[in-house]
């Protein structure tokens, strides 16, 4: 099922395709987490992407939590925008060559990972509110809190330290 398909018809179409599509974006997530910590340098920086891992894998059990209580089967849909961002990462990543700009090419690749998260979930939360699942809301409102958290640890870290050892 592709975004504005068919397939959607109503609200809870759509709430449901929005689901999968950031559960599939969590899942490619995890697997592109234990790359970045494997490149950065800043030892904060390893620290907090390890740490952001298992939170990730810990929004996974969430989402399959609420796609449980919705009623629907836990899966994913291809989410081109997802794999487009960890894509740009990980060829920015590969064409730096000072460990220090590489950190710095590090927190702003992981910042986009974290805003479009932001921006899917603050979505869901919204439709989940309109389509009377507050209890939906809640579990994502969750998710929501610590990809806001994580967001403010990375500019807290960027711009403490890593930006000017980079510059």
């Amino acid at each position: 099922m592709g975004l504005f398909t068919s397939d959607i018809k109503t609200m809870d179409d759509l709430f449901v395709h929005q689901l999968q599509d950031i559960y599939y974006a969590e899942q490619q997530i995890t697997k592109a987490l234990p790359k970045m910590i494997s490149k950065a340098t800043n030892p904060q920086l390893k620290s907090g992407f390890e740490q952001h891992l298992r939170e990730t894998e810990n929004q996974i059990q969430r989402l399959e939590q609420v796609f449980k209580m919705h009623g629907v089967q836990a899966k994913g849909v291809t989410c081109p925008a997802i794999d487009g961002i960890i894509k740009e990462a990980n060829e920015v990543a590969g064409e730096v060559a000072d460990k220090e700009v590489l950190d710095a090419a590090l927190v702003a690749s992981a910042q986009a990972v974290e805003h479009y998260e932001i921006t899917r979930y603050g979505t869901l939360i919204a439709w989940a509110k309109q389509l009377g699942r507050n209890d939906c809301a809640s579990v994502l409102q969750q998710n929501l809190d610590e990809e806001k958290a994580t967001d403010a640890k990375l500019t807290q870290m960027a711009e403490a330290k890593i930006n000017r050892a980079a510059a």
